[in-house]
């Protein structure tokens, strides 16, 4: 079979650009004050938190940096954002433990009478916050879950930075689409048309990483990777809905 890691990761990344196309700062500024710090706090407690489980559980640090990324902001995306040519063999675990999760917890939050804000706050990707969040939330659940999208681009400079002096073009272009976006210069179908665009990236791409598992490297990580997963998820629940309650 060909090696799909090189286009899978420029569909990757090319969608992530094109996310920047979903984000607008009036939008973000809407929310206030209140929801912006509970976003911050949300995605720092959870990312920082699911590196030390990552280390407490003695997983590679590559996979643990992946999974605290994906669950702490917004799914495959961000592993695209902050994955490296050295993380391939994880990327595919990564992106299949935030798929599992993330679907887990739109499931069940709904069913604990979740509110669009703790939603957003909680659910991994963007399109589980649209399919979790009611009719009536469901902008204010994407709103709150944009919130979180937004502080891909520190995560990745502060990443990229730890890695190498040179920020990723591709950051610069999600910074770039979000500017633009944010000009409200865009019509309503265009911007409808992106975000076609944008899932159809991320879907062939998640073919790309279906073809690199690695059967051996999951089942040795598998339990504790699992484990790990479990916890991120518990943590963004909780840091979420706890956030809401302070702030």
């Amino acid at each position: 079979m060909p090696d799909l890691a090189p286009p899978t990761r420029k569909l990757l990344r090319a969608g992530v650009v094109l996310l920047g196309l979903q984000l607008s700062l009036p939008q973000l500024l809407d929310l206030g004050p209140g929801i912006l710090v509970a976003a911050v706090v949300t995605v720092g407690v959870t990312f920082f938190g699911t590196l030390w489980l990552g280390r407490w559980l003695r997983l590679p640090r590559g996979l643990t940096l992946l999974v605290a990324s994906g669950f702490s902001i917004c799914g495959a995306s961000a592993i695209a954002a902050v994955s490296t040519e050295r993380d391939e063999e994880h990327v595919a675990t990564s992106v299949a433990l935030v798929t599992l999760f993330g679907t887990l917890t739109m499931v069940v939050l709904p069913l604990l009478g979740a509110s669009p804000e703790w939603i957003g706050l909680s659910v991994h990707e963007v399109a589980q916050v649209a399919a979790a969040a009611p009719a009536s939330g469901m902008a204010t659940a994407m709103a709150v879950k944009l919130s979180r999208v937004v502080l891909l681009a520190p995560i990745v400079a502060g990443v990229s930075r730890q890695r190498g002096p040179v920020v990723p073009l591709f950051l610069v272009g999600f910074l770039a689409m979000v500017a633009v976006r944010s000009t409200g210069v865009l019509p309503a179908g265009f911007l409808d048309g992106t975000t076609t665009v944008t899932t159809v990236l991320f879907a062939a791409a998640m073919f790309g990483l279906g073809t690199a598992v690695r059967p051996r490297a999951l089942l040795a990580t598998g339990p504790r990777a699992l484990l790990l997963g479990l916890l991120a998820t518990v943590l963004v629940c909780s840091v979420g809905y706890l956030s809401l309650r302070v702030v």
